[in-house]
């Protein structure tokens, strides 16, 4: 009942605002236009689209209620802060959307005029037919009343006929109202989405997209930067090492050749950490298994690593984007890390389930909680590579635990 009531405010209220607001959008653009020449139309249609946006921005307010979402509203773009009185003047005319608040103004009146006609008939009839049995009996006591289709068809208690006949009628509007009220609010505030908000969206559109490209190249710059601190500080630095006990080796080959036998032990054993190390590196890169299996094996791999015991569920079958495998592994695996080196848990779970265009990542752990998304924290990372392919994460991680991470991964 409340959304029936909310669409019939919607069309009773918009049908006299509709006509209020095609009267002066015509009026205006007609005596803007045809007083161009007299250099007063120029302040007559900057009056009008003014005027417009105002009815446009009545119009916005309603329609959330009726969509069921949030609209945005269109950036009106102001006149420059030193601008002179001209520039001020014939500000409105050069916004593109203050063009269409006035078109919408004229378009949507004959619209307005058949949803209004829709949602007065519907009620009319539901309510005239399932209350005849209140009022009937007056008119058929009126003088001069042959009884009317009852009269006709020969049935005498012309009462009880029409009060059937009236009451199948009121039952038949009553039930189909708010299939037929619905749809009209729908049509008339899709129409108005489509033109007073349409271009607003588009801006954000734009803007989610800049901002998922700036955090993508931040992910990346931040993924650099950790795979040269980790290649500094591990291989770089045994290699070093390996390097300096090479050349001691070398010179103590004929002074002390067990010394040298030593020395070249430690080296080869140097020589495979390093190994072991580059490998763990380039997993987090590109790892081969990712590429040639996909993710399910993928994430078996990145599970047995862990140094807590992880319990894995992949609901999902076939192959995914690079980028979206990529993403999915690295959400996994660095917060596979994060769990084994903060989270003191006894247990981790990862379940990957697939919803309509979404992948849906979750993970679990029974540790001390206390992880944020924030700036400067481990977790932002995963939240900046997830905007650069639209997906989005979600952290539940109260202080004492346990920890809920959901990454959502569009895939479709």
């Amino acid at each position: 009942m409340r959304r029936i009531g909310t669409d019939t405010r919607y069309l009773i209220v918009g049908f006299p605002l509709s006509i209020i607001w095609f009267a002066l959008m015509v009026a205006g653009f007609a005596a803007g236009v045809g007083s161009m020449i007299a250099f007063v139309g120029l302040p007559i249609l900057a009056a009008t689209l003014l005027v417009a946006r105002g009815f446009a921005d009545v119009e916005r307010r309603w329609l959330p209620e009726v969509l069921g979402r949030p609209v945005a509203r269109p950036r009106y773009q102001p006149s420059p802060a030193n601008a002179g009185w001209f520039r001020r003047l014939v500000n409105p005319m050069i916004n593109g959307q203050s063009w269409l608040d006035l078109l919408y103004g004229i378009v949507a009146f004959p619209i307005s005029i058949v949803t209004f006609v829709v949602t007065v008939t519907w009620w009319a009839g539901a309510i005239a037919g399932l209350t005849y049995p209140l009022y009937g009996w007056i008119i058929a006591a009126i003088p001069g009343n042959d009884g009317g289709l009852a009269h006709l068809l020969g049935f005498g208690d012309r009462f009880w006929f029409d009060m059937i006949i009236n009451l199948v009628i009121g039952l038949l509007f009553a039930l189909t109202l708010p299939m037929f009220v619905r749809g009209a609010a729908l049509f008339q505030a899709g129409l108005g989405r489509a033109m007073l908000t349409g271009v607003a969206e588009l801006h954000e559109r734009i803007d989610d997209l800049a901002q998922g490209r700036a955090a993508a190249v931040s992910a990346e710059a931040n993924a650099l930067r950790r795979l040269e601190r980790d290649i500094h500080d591990g291989p770089q630095q045994r290699l070093v090492s390996l390097a300096m006990d090479l050349s001691r080796a070398q010179r103590q080959l004929k002074r002390d050749p067990d010394v040298v036998d030593r020395m070249l032990g430690e080296a080869i054993t140097s020589t495979r950490e390093t190994l072991d190390e580059l490998r763990a590196l380039s997993r987090g890169i590109a790892p081969p298994i990712l590429s040639d299996r996909g993710l399910t094996p993928a994430l078996a791999a990145l599970a047995s690593r862990c140094t807590i015991p992880v319990e894995l569920d992949v609901q999902v079958t076939g192959r995914f984007t690079a980028a979206v495998e990529n993403t999915v592994y690295f959400v996994v695996a660095e917060t596979l890390t994060n769990v084994a080196k903060h989270s003191h848990a006894t247990i981790c779970t990862v379940s990957l389930t697939r919803t309509g265009a979404y992948l849906m990542l979750t993970i679990g752990d029974d540790g001390v909680g206390g992880a944020h998304v924030a700036k400067g924290h481990g977790l932002s990372g995963l939240a900046d590579r997830l905007k650069a392919v639209d997906g989005e994460l979600t952290v539940d991680s109260s202080v004492g635990g346990p920890t809920v991470i959901v990454a959502e991964v569009p895939c479709g």
